[in-house]
């Protein structure tokens, strides 16, 4: 355990601001090569194959992401009850927290992957997608789901390193896997004229390699073998529930917002192919503004878990705050930069006028907004190491689905363009961290009580 925790960042001892920003600028590093991970599809789609592609792939972002997030949500949930786990200094129960969660994923990225794939046509109907692109989208849907168990295996691994502190490792993996990636973008799709489909079979093929590596390093860096599903359904019902009681919200909370996604982009879909494709690469472009987000909420439910393992409610409380100044400092930075170069970056994943005027539209609008996201964030991060977790999904819920869906039924009804549907996206991010704060004030006082 000694050398484990010498290896990795604890959060139990030494300066605050620098073991959030040590373990928060990988967890970055990571988001951006996720995010390069299937922007390169969209620049290679774009370029070798055409607006059409683009607009496919780009309706499928949100279908991929209902899936993804949930098990994405679930891997918070892993990393709570590792990092509680490690916090405490109990090597056996760390054993048997890495075992019982790791061997759940796998289970658990199974049986979605067969749902999914059952149910494809069904969800890509839900979004309205344009006639002209269905065939794709739906193909590039099947295939991408078939191999959602490695994204979820490697997901919930990653977590698992995180809440032991060891925020290194991800981001080499992912390092690896988003280079093979980008080779086999343009070997399948540029020079084999797969199209679609071979952006999607060179994802499934990078995140094997990803899992591959990652349980390598477990059992390498643990002495022992993470997989037990006898011990998992047998003895591990207590860990499996305490890594749901923060997982399945966080995992509810992810879906939900990309199901109630799948309802915007029905609105989305009613204009032209390229402004589909505009909006799905400003998607593409915008989301590296975000990537202090998940970061910075990540690295504070690790810091608190860890802490609250050790009993150290002082200093857990002392991570808000510097996570909060860290956040938004970083939000608001990468704003100023990404927002005048918004044409020029749209640029490289298409030429068309159309495109560029939309991505472009659509990044101007939304884009100075994305402090407020870092905000709900790590205070949400706080809540769900605190076992908020399903409150935490209450709130986003009302704010970024309820609120929102509200808006675009009666903005929309009103003022039936694509700046209506825009302007949704900061609706649902300020009434969301509205009722966040609201619900703060109300219990900050027993958010610090000893578990």
């Amino acid at each position: 355990m000694a050398t484990l925790r010498r290896r990795n960042i604890d959060f139990t001892k030494g300066s605050i601001y620098w073991n959030l920003l040590l373990f928060a600028l990988p967890i970055m590093a990571g988001e951006l090569l996720q995010d390069l991970y299937h922007s390169t599809d969209s620049l290679v789609l774009g370029n070798f194959v055409g607006e059409s592609a683009l607009a496919a792939v780009s309706v499928c972002s949100s279908l991929t992401n209902l899936l993804v997030g949930f098990c994405n949500g679930m891997s918070v949930g892993s990393t709570v009850v590792v990092s509680k786990a490690f916090g405490s200094g109990d090597r056996q129960r760390l054993s048997k927290s890495v075992c019982y969660t790791y061997s759940f994923a796998i289970l658990v990225g199974l049986g979605l992957s067969v749902l999914g794939f059952i149910f494809a046509p069904l969800l890509v109907r839900i979004s309205n997608v344009n006639a002209e692109v269905y065939v794709e989208a739906l193909t590039y849907f099947r295939i991408y789901i078939c191999g959602l168990i490695f994204t979820i295996v490697y997901n919930n691994a990653a977590g698992i390193l995180r809440g032991m502190g060891d925020i290194q490792t991800p981001f080499y993996i992912l390092l690896v896997s988003c280079s093979m990636n980008m080779v086999l973008d343009v070997l399948f799709c540029a020079i084999f004229k797969w199209g679609i489909a071979g952006v999607a079979f060179a994802t499934i093929l990078s995140q094997m390699v990803s899992v591959a590596i990652s349980y390598y390093v477990l059992t390498r860096k643990l002495g022992f073998t993470c997989l037990d599903f006898k011990g998992t359904l047998t003895k591990g019902k207590k860990t499996i529930a305490e890594m749901l009681d923060v997982g399945v919200a966080a995992g509810f909370q992810a879906s939900i917002i990309s199901f109630s996604n799948l309802f915007v982009w029905r609105y989305i879909n009613r204009f032209s192919t390229s402004v589909v494709a505009g909006v799905g690469v400003a998607q593409r472009v915008e989301k590296f503004v975000a990537l202090p987000n998940a970061a910075f909420g990540t690295a504070v439910t690790t810091y608190v878990g860890q802490n609250l393992g050790a009993n150290d409610i002082a200093r857990a409380k002392k991570g808000l705050k510097s996570g909060l100044i860290l956040a938004i400092s970083i939000s608001l930075t990468l704003i100023a930069i990404v927002y005048p170069g918004a044409r020029f970056l749209a640029s490289f994943f298409n030429r068309s006028e159309e495109v560029l005027l939309t991505a472009t539209k659509m990044m101007h609008m939304i884009m100075p907004f994305y402090f407020i996201n870092a905000t709900r964030q790590v205070l949400m991060g706080v809540m769900r190491a605190n076992k908020r977790s399903k409150a935490t999904m209450i709130l986003t819920l009302s704010g970024m689905v309820v609120t929102r869906q509200i808006y675009l039924a009666i903005f929309m009804g009103l003022h039936s363009n694509i700046e209506t549907v825009f302007v949704g996206y900061p609706v649902g991010w300020v009434s969301s961290l509205i009722y966040t704060l609201i619900y703060w004030v109300v219990i900050r006082k027993k958010i610090w009580e000893k578990n």
